[in-house]
Formats: structure tokens, C-alpha cells, sequence
């Protein structure tokens, strides 16, 4: 298990690389969908959809932040906005930036398709925009996320490893993002190309604004419905979700069933120690933060992107658009040394504090 960690990270860390030209590298040349050439004194706007799963504030902002200032010699100002989960408030965001005359935004868009009459407004004021982590509708000029479709497969193939034979009798319970993002549709279909056929869908849910107690109600609901001695298994698409299903299932006196994840939070993985969570998805958000910053920094000064962003994705709105998917890790016990620990997201101290301490004892993480 360790060895595939390292080899599926060292895979990442090669496509990154490659993708990753600085920007003061990416050509002189203005590109068609960027602002007037600038120097290093640019002005970038990063609006963020929401401040309840903690890589956003601990992560995206802190990283996006640390490489524009690194990309134009400590020049680079990043305008900060989160919108906590609120579509109406997103767009007032862009719209104030838009009035601020920022020379670039990146998005993570809280509902794709709302943010698009902001995306138009933005880009008839010549200011160029990432979409970040979610594909925004719109004129969007670049993205950057991981590859979500194969999240979901990465979920599924877990989950399908800890269910065993459980699987042929057994059902499953499928808790799924929010329906405003379209990620959640790609982990969706990811999972179901992967669960489809070997294992029952006793109950499926879209779980409104991703919120763990709106995933807790529907856990409840599900062993209702189907009887606690039923359920097997639950694909849960985040670990802030498997966080209100766990909680779930221990009321209901459901112990030892396997629950996926993804984010690689801090409670994740420490229920990933104890054995309350089966597993996670990692995903190195170093990476997705550079790109993000190098293709704001080079929009912003009016250079190619050429040599940042190799891909093509279309969006509902928008085809060709300049794209760099960032690989991603299966996260369980065996691998946590070698993915989150190694990559400085956590030290042991801190998924191993008070309560945790013994269970890392145990899986000999020290």
C-alpha cells in the first residue's frame, strides 16, 4: 500500500512539475483572454465558497497567498472573500472585486451555475478568471482542480476493498455532495461506475450544502428505512459528511462499518487512526494552489498559459479551456506517513494528540 502511495504521489508530483512553469516563465506574448501586460504589482481577487470544511482558511487561502507573493517578488496583493456557503453573497463578491478593479479573480465557485452572469461581468470589465477546484460556468479563461470523476472511483474501489464478501449480500448507503457543485456529479458518477453491479444502492442521497448535520438527518433516515443490520457500507463523498454519518451510525449501534472520505482533514484522518473512518481522499492541495496562483499571476500580467496549462476541459458554457488536473491518493491508515505527513499537511503531534495517541500507537504511528 505504501509503495502505490508513493508511486501514485511521485506520479503527481511529475505531472505538477511539468504543468507548474512559473508564470515570469510562461512567454511574454499577451494572451487574447488576459488583462494589458503589468508588471509585479498586480492585484488578485480569490474568493473561496465557504469556511465549514477546513482546507479552505487552513490551505487554499494560505497557499494561493504564499505563491503570488513568491511569483512577483512580494509585490502581488491577494483580495480575500469567502462566501460561507452562499450563492447570492458570491456574486455581490465579485461584483465588489469587480468595482475594486482587481486585475484577476480565482473562483471556487459555491453554485456553478449562479456564478456565471458574474463571470460575464467580470470579463466584460477585462478581468480575467480562474475557476478553482470547481468548474465555474461562463467565459472562464483557466481551471484547476483534481481529476473528480476518478475521486469517485478512487472512493468506490475502497470502499468495495473494505466491504469483501459483504458486498454480494449486504447493502450500500450513498451520500453525495451538494447538487449546486458540479464536482459532486463527477464523484458521483466515479463511484457508480465503480459500485454499479457489485454492490446494492439501498439508499442515495444529494446532501444540500454538503453540511454534515443535513448528512447526519439522512444517515438516520437510511437505517430507518432500510434496518440497521441491512447496511453494509456508506460512501460518504467528503470527510466533513462521514463526520455527521458516523455519528449516525454509533447511535444506531453500527460500530464497524466502512465509511469513505475525502479532504483529508484533520478529523478525518484522525478517525481514519481509530478505525471509525475506512478511508480518505487526498488531495494535495499544494499543488492545485500553485497552479491556481501561476495562472492568475500570468492572465494578470497578459502572458501565455501555454506552458502552465497543457489540458483542455469544456464546461457547460465555455469549451477549451486552459486546464491543469492534478492527480489524487487513496488515504487509509497504511499510507498516512506517506502521504499527509510527508507532504507537511500535519505533523504526528497533531493527528496523534490526547485521545489519539494510543490508536497511533497501534498502527505504529510515532
Amino acid at each position: 500500500m505504501r509503495r502505490a502511495a508513493v508511486a501514485v504521489a511521485a506520479g503527481a508530483m511529475a505531472v505538477s512539475l511539468a504543468a507548474c512553469g512559473s508564470a515570469k516563465e510562461s512567454g511574454d506574448n499577451a494572451d487574447s483572454t488576459g488583462s494589458a501586460k503589468k508588471g509585479d504589482d498586480i492585484k488578485v481577487g480569490l474568493l473561496l465558497p465557504e469556511n465549514a470544511t477546513a482546507r479552505y482558511e487552513k490551505f487554499d487561502r494560505v497557499l494561493i497567498e504564499k505563491k503570488v507573493k513568491e511569483l512577483t517578488g512580494g509585490k502581488g496583493e491577494v483580495v480575500y472573500a469567502n462566501a460561507k456557503q452562499d450563492a447570492s453573497t458570491q456574486n455581490q463578491q465579485v461584483d465588489t472585486m469587480v468595482t475594486n478593479k482587481v486585475d484577476v479573480l480565482i473562483v471556487d465557485a459555491v453554485d456553478s451555475k449562479a456564478i456565471a452572469g458574474s463571470v460575464k461581468k467580470a470579463k466584460d470589465a477585462g478581468i480575467p478568471v480562474v475557476a478553482y477546484d470547481r468548474l465555474a460556468e461562463g467565459p472562464i479563461d483557466a481551471y484547476t482542480s483534481f481529476d473528480n470523476v476518478t475521486v469517485g472511483k478512487t472512493q468506490g474501489e475502497a470502499l468495495l476493498k473494505a466491504l469483501g464478501d459483504k458486498a454480494k449480500d449486504g447493502q450500500i448507503v450513498m451520500m453525495n455532495g451538494s447538487a449546486t457543485d458540479p464536482n459532486a456529479a463527477d464523484f458521483k458518477k466515479g463511484a457508480h461506475s465503480v459500485l454499479d453491479g457489485k454492490v446494492k444502492v439501498g439508499r442515495e442521497y444529494d446532501t444540500k450544502e454538503w453540511k454534515p448535520e443535513n448528512a447526519n438527518q439522512n444517515m438516520e433516515g437510511a437505517i430507518s428505512a432500510l434496518g440497521k443490520d441491512k447496511i453494509v457500507g456508506v460512501y460518504s463523498a467528503n470527510d466533513g459528511m462521514a463526520g455527521g454519518i458516523i455519528t449516525a451510525l454509533k447511535a444506531a449501534g453500527l460500530d464497524d462499518i466502512p465509511v469513505t472520505g475525502q479532504d483529508a482533514e484533520l478529523s478525518g484522518v484522525q478517525r481514519i487512526v481509530t478505525g471509525e473512518q475506512y478511508m480518505s481522499v487526498y488531495k494535495p492541495y499544494p499543488q492545485e494552489a500553485d497552479v491556481a496562483a501561476e495562472m492568475a499571476v500570468a492572465l494578470a500580467q497578459g502572458k501565455s498559459l501555454d506552458s502552465i496549462a497543457k489540458d483542455k476541459v469544456d464546461s457547460p458554457t465555455t469549451k477549451a479551456i486552459p486546464s491543469v488536473l492534478v492527480p489524487v491518493v487513496s488515504l487509509t491508515k497504511d499510507n498516512i506517513n506517506d502521504t499527509v505527513i510527508k507532504d507537511g499537511i500535519y505533523t504526528v503531534n497533531e493527528i496523534c494528540a490526547g485521545k489519539y495517541k494510543a490508536a497511533c500507537d497501534k498502527i505504529g504511528l510515532k
